[in-house]
């Protein structure tokens, strides 16, 4: 096996990535527009992309980062809007798409069309919650979009399934397309349901904390692998066990927890950065044997389509919007009230990725009977340009557009102030709790110890506090910033010291590995403790 091209592949794509974040332009952005020149530079390889290997190989891990960070009780307050875009907005779109495909492509089967119609029909996991990172959108539009592009995977596979079936010629009908979805969504949750409690009891009684990460980098794939045994939603089942997990994850060991978050952070930045920069290098495969479609016709469909996708979400949202509120009192009760700004902020941000080029890619090059899928090179083309479409035009505007239409964003300032009331809170208990410990003579301490316990308590408690007080006004940084500069230097002191020693042979490579850990988490915990 030639790993040449996978290396490639990574480091370049990581490269960019992380060049990406010094620019105003998206990461992802960026990362589409590289694979795009590089894949008609000479000698560059091939990449087609496999839908066996991204659909179980990279969706399951990139779903979990995204559902572990995210917040179960967030979605559960936002669980109304969420199902409307990940379950209705879905079928809405392979339908409202597969219609206009079927009437603008002369000679396109209305199966054919619906076909392409689920495979561009959901928003991308990764690119709607990059972009969400980086433009800083308030929290309910944040949570709302995340939960969509977690859940509305698993009912585009689906429907494309079903129409599958029916464009091949297996005969499907309306009952058995309701049966399957209903399989796959009902399965799928249950699996993860039945999954998510004996995963966390391992990880809860499970001590050593390489084997704990080695079981948190399995998970995902395990509940993919057995809800998709089942022919249930591999997807949903990913989503709900990462759910549970990261909201019961304060009761794993803190080592544990530590390493995850690294190796969970550069899991998913490589295969973000890799998925991006696949979908620029699609273009020569897409492009090639367009047949009876190339030329201005093939042009014309994708504008229209990318139109067609682009207003049909429009045309879902707002309704969705403000009609149920309208017909209910108890939704008013209950929901604060939204605005059209949200809504158009919503509607803008229905950026397709990989996913959709992925299914695309699995469209069997014929139907039963031997006879060529109709119009398969022109549904890759057409959720080709679709995908780069939405993420160059929706991609590039949404930021402006979110500082156009002025959208408060996050009050830093306020949550501030309920982090510090919280660390309050946890500071008494904590001293209480001490003072309890410290009378039982089992627990007895040097004075010069215990006064250390109590005064990393009260740094922690005014840390918070000290993050609202103003700049110094010789250098402009905050008390943070300050701190931090200085324990690093202190730090830093420390470790050439320990090295020296070790050069001059006092201590041994052991002995410093040692230290230096002991120097990395305490230059950590420094870090931690000043940042939001």
């Amino acid at each position: 096996m030639d790993v040449m091209p996978l290396l490639l592949l990574v480091a370049g794509s990581a490269a960019i990535a992380a060049a990406g974040r010094r620019t105003p332009v998206p990461a992802p952005l960026l990362l589409v527009a590289a694979g795009l020149v590089v894949s008609y530079i000479p000698g560059v390889p091939g990449y087609e992309l496999d839908p066996h290997i991204v659909l179980p190989l990279l969706l399951p891990p990139l779903l979990h980062t995204a559902a572990v960070d995210s917040s179960y009780l967030d979605l559960r307050a936002q669980l109304r809007p969420v199902a409307l875009l990940s379950v209705g907005y879905v079928l809405f779109a392979t339908f409202a798409v597969g219609w206009a495909a079927y009437l603008l492509v002369p000679g396109l089967p209305l199966t054919a069309a619906l076909v392409l119609g689920a495979v561009v029909a959901p928003p991308d996991a990764v690119a709607a919650t990059a972009i969400a990172r980086r433009v800083g959108l308030p929290s309910r539009i944040t949570t709302i979009l995340q939960g969509e592009s977690l859940v509305n995977d698993a009912t585009a596979i689906t429907a494309y399934r079903v129409a599958l079936a029916a464009a091949v010629g297996e005969g499907a009908t309306w009952a058995d397309g309701i049966g399957e979805f209903l399989l796959a969504a009902i399965g799928g949750v249950g699996v993860g349901l039945v999954l998510m409690i004996p995963l966390h009891w391992l990880r809860t009684h499970v001590k050593e904390a390489l084997f704990q990460n080695t079981l948190s980098l399995l998970i995902p794939f395990v509940a993919y692998g057995v809800a998709e045994q089942f022919h249930a939603s591999g997807v949903l089942a990913v989503v709900v066990v990462a759910l549970y997990l990261g909201h019961r994850a304060w009761e794993v060991d803190f080592a544990t927890r530590l390493q995850e978050e690294a190796v969970w952070k550069m899991v998913a930045f490589v295969l973000e950065s890799a998925v991006f920069a696949l979908i620029g290098l699609q273009l020569p495969v897409v492009l090639k044997g367009l047949g009876e479609y190339e030329g201005l016709d093939a042009a014309w469909y994708a504008v229209a389509l990318l139109l067609v996708v682009v207003v049909a979400r429009f045309v879902w949202v707002f309704p969705g919007t403000f009609l149920p509120r309208m017909l209910s009192a108890r939704i008013r009760e209950r929901e604060e009230n939204p605005t059209w700004k949200g809504a158009f902020v919503i509607s803008w941000a229905g950026m397709r990725g990989v996913v959709s080029l992925a299914i695309a890619f699995s469209i069997p090059v014929t139907v039963h009977g031997g006879e060529p899928f109709p119009g398969r090179n022109l549904i890759l083309f057409l959720t080709f340009t679709t995908v780069i479409g939405t993420l160059v035009v929706q991609g590039l505007t949404l930021p402006p557009l979110i500082r156009l239409l002025e959208l408060p964003g996050r009050d830093r300032q306020a949550e501030t102030l309920a982090e510090a009331n919280a660390q309050a809170q946890a500071s008494r208990a904590a001293e209480q709790r001490l003072d309890a410990l410290l009378a039982d003579e089992r627990n007895a301490l040097p004075e010069p110890l215990a006064d250390r316990l109590r005064s990393v308590l009260e740094r922690r408690r005014n840390a918070v506090w000290e993050r609202l007080g103003q700049a110094n006004p010789v250098t402009g940084e905050t008390a943070d910033d300050t701190y931090r500069r200085l324990a690093r230097e202190m730090i830093g002191a420390e470790r050439e010291v320990f090295v020296k020693l070790r050069d001059l042979r006092h201590i041994d490579d052991e002995m410093l590995r040692s230290l230096l850990r002991r120097l990395d988490l305490e230059e950590a915990a420094a870090y931690r403790e000043t940042t939001t």
